[in-house]
């Protein structure tokens, strides 16, 4: 009776120890932890969605427009024309919390 074969298939676990013997080298100006980087190449998947711009006319909400001209904040609820990315997805990467509970907001 011959020998049964082995299995050539890995299990996921098995290929993604194999891929972390490799780390990155840790790119301190981009991230604030080697987790955090990790978490960047987790979602570097990510596909975006483009924000819509809502168009008020004059006559609508108009209290509502004029506390965002007040506020100086036209520039902050008009969407921009192009962005990167790359740069959403470190900020992203940067937000994510790394212990359960521990929200740490700094910029």
């Amino acid at each position: 009776m011959a020998p049964k074969k082995l299995s050539t298939k890995r299990s996921r676990k098995e290929a993604a120890g194999e891929g972390s013997s490799t780390a990155l080298e840790f790119d301190s100006h981009r991230f604030w932890s080697a987790e955090h980087q990790q978490r960047f190449e987790a979602i570097k998947g990510w596909s975006f969605h483009r924000e819509r711009r809502a168009q008020l006319r004059e006559d609508e909400y108009t209290n509502f427009q004029e506390e965002i001209a007040h506020r100086r904040w036209t520039s902050l609820v008009t969407p921009m024309a192009k962005f990167d990315p790359e740069i959403v997805l470190e900020f992203y990467a940067n937000s994510w919390p790394i212990e359960e509970g521990v929200r740490d907001m700094h910029a």
